[in-house]
């Protein structure tokens, strides 16, 4: 069966061999003044005074902020949109209770009323009539996030795209896929497998996030060291701007320089600055053949001498580089009761290639996991070529986050740095801390510098988020590290910004969002700060 032998892991120690297993306020009348006048309206309304521009609350900036003077919804409402969405206008409390709630149940609205159109046209006339009306609005597709940005503040008008899920074409020569917004970025993958495609992102909650609500957040995953991130995949869209008006940038075109490229303002703006309601996606061709390999490091330096030596050995067949350490691993064994597949070691590993031959691969594979053997930079490790050990393999990786569930309550930060910074910000917050914290672990993307980094108690701590924040932001700020790799800024977030962005940009980002949503009812008290000075 050749070096990659099937179902038996052995040793790296000695011999290589490898085994296959697993608000703002309406505009002003003389255009001259309107976007100033917008942008302090709007940061009146937001009520900030600290110096540190952390917001309206200087213990926890995070907090949600005062409510702010929209209408509430009234029986003449609720007969505008049950007549527009006949049995799609949700007002029961029991059904109302998951929408209500973050992933996390860290974060819960009050919403009243839970609306699920089916096309951009009734989304067009929901948004022109709660613009009309004041009614705040809080876009909503799988609800996976982990901000709080797809969730009500307080009693926002919950607008699911959950009913918008038709692929609408797919071109199988230039691989590109149109759809709606709500398609599970699963049921896309399985859509585009059938037809030898993949999506060039895969996320641990592809089984329930939406496609709309993965752009919208710009969402990263573990595929973006090979294909990229969605600013450079996604070719187009259709997006529902707050009065109502249809913006159809929904190109096909993988070229196209004509003016502003304005899809690019909706990517990652988490829903404040319209409603994305299609999106068209530049779809790779499906592998031929996938390796994963599960490896074992004693430091991390040389887990970093590792990757270096991925890079340059596997090259265009390198699909994905992800690294967990100990502490991931014992929280998997102990609350998921998944095995590790090899043995104990303080970092791990999970390589993955893709390409069109597999005998070309696996010898490219081999030469690598013997050089990296023979140089004592890996200490043990298992490779899997089937599709049900692949799966097994990666979930020691995607799984991650569910078991950090059963540990308490857990403070989560999604940090960019440099990619030889990563560790060290988790072996600091461990000094940092202390006692204070059940857990301090730490697991991410190797290739594209991105640290999630997780601190559990048992309960919620006031105590232990002071110690936190803000050193996890002054930390990363002083190594030019952005606050959010993938995850958004969202409400729990959004008055760190400036941490990572100039003051000058948070302006010009207040003026976009006042010129694209004057009263700013989309998804208000997220991703902007309480403070724009």
């Amino acid at each position: 069966m050749g070096m990659l032998q099937k179902c038996t892991r052995l040793s790296l120690r000695s011999t290589y061999m490898w085994s296959v297993c697993p608000q703002y306020s309406t505009a002003v009348a003389a255009r001259e003044t309107q976007d100033r006048a917008l942008i302090v309206q709007w940061t009146q309304h937001r009520g900030v005074h600290n110096s540190r521009r952390l917001g309206a609350n200087p213990v926890n900036p995070s907090a949600a902020p005062p409510r702010l003077p929209f209408s509430r919804v009234t029986q003449e409402d609720l007969s505008f949109f049950r007549a527009l969405l006949p049995g799609r206008t949700i007002t029961d409390p029991d059904l109302l209770k998951s929408s209500n709630v973050d992933w996390l149940k860290t974060v819960q609205g009050s919403s009243d009323v839970l609306l699920r159109p089916k096309t951009a046209e009734e989304v067009s006339e929901v948004l022109r009539y709660c613009n009309e009306r004041n009614l705040a609005v809080c876009p909503q597709g799988g609800n996976t996030g982990l901000v709080g940005g797809s969730v009500p503040v307080f009693d926002e008008i919950i607008l699911s795209t959950s009913l918008m899920n038709q692929v609408i074409a797919f071109d199988n020569i230039s691989g590109i896929l149109t759809c709606q917004a709500g398609c599970v970025l699963e049921n896309l993958s399985h859509y585009l497998e059938e037809r030898d495609f993949i999506m060039p992102l895969d996320l641990g909650a592809k089984g329930s996030c939406h496609i709309g609500g993965n752009v919208s957040t710009n969402a990263g995953g573990l595929r973006l060291l090979r294909y990229g991130s969605l600013r450079g995949t996604v070719l187009g869209l259709e997006v529902v701007l707050a009065d109502g008006r249809v913006l159809n940038c929904l190109a096909t075109l993988r070229k196209d320089n004509t003016g502003y490229d304005l899809k690019q303002l909706f990517i990652g703006s988490e829903g404040t600055l319209g409603v994305i309601t299609a999106v068209s996606i530049l779809c790779p061709r499906k592998p031929k053949a996938v390796n994963v390999a599960f490896l074992g490091c004693s430091s991390f330096q040389q887990l970093l001498e590792t990757f270096q030596c991925c890079r340059g050995m596997l090259g265009e067949i390198l699909s994905a580089f992800e690294f967990l350490d100990a502490s991931c691993m014992n929280l998997l064994e102990k609350h998921l009761k998944l095995t590790n597949p090899i043995t104990e070691c303080p970092f791990y590993i999970i390589i993955e290639t893709a390409g069109s031959n597999a005998t070309h691969d696996e010898e490219k594979l081999h030469h690598f996991l013997e050089e990296v053997m023979t140089s004592s930079l890996v200490t043990d490790g298992t490779v899997a070529t089937e599709a049900t050990k692949i799966k097994a393999l990666w979930s020691l990786r995607e799984r991650v986050t569910e078991a950090l569930t059963h540990e308490g309550y857990t403070y989560k930060y999604d940090i960019s740095l440099p990619v030889g910074k990563i560790y060290d910000l988790v072996q600091d917050m461990r000094r940092h801390l202390g006692d204070m914290a059940k857990n301090v672990v730490g697991y991410g993307h190797v290739g594209d510098g991105n640290l999630h980094l997780n601190i559990t108690s048992s309960s919620k701590d006031p105590a232990l988020l002071a110690a936190i924040e803000p050193y996890v932001y002054e930390w990363t700020s002083q190594w030019k590290g952005s606050i959010s790799a993938e995850h958004g800024l969202g409400l729990k977030k959004r008055n760190y910004i400036y941490y990572s962005k100039p003051s000058e940009a948070v302006a010009l980002m207040g003026s976009i969002k006042a010129m694209l949503d004057p009263k700013g009812i989309l998804n208000p008290y997220k991703t902007l700060p309480d403070n724009i000075n």
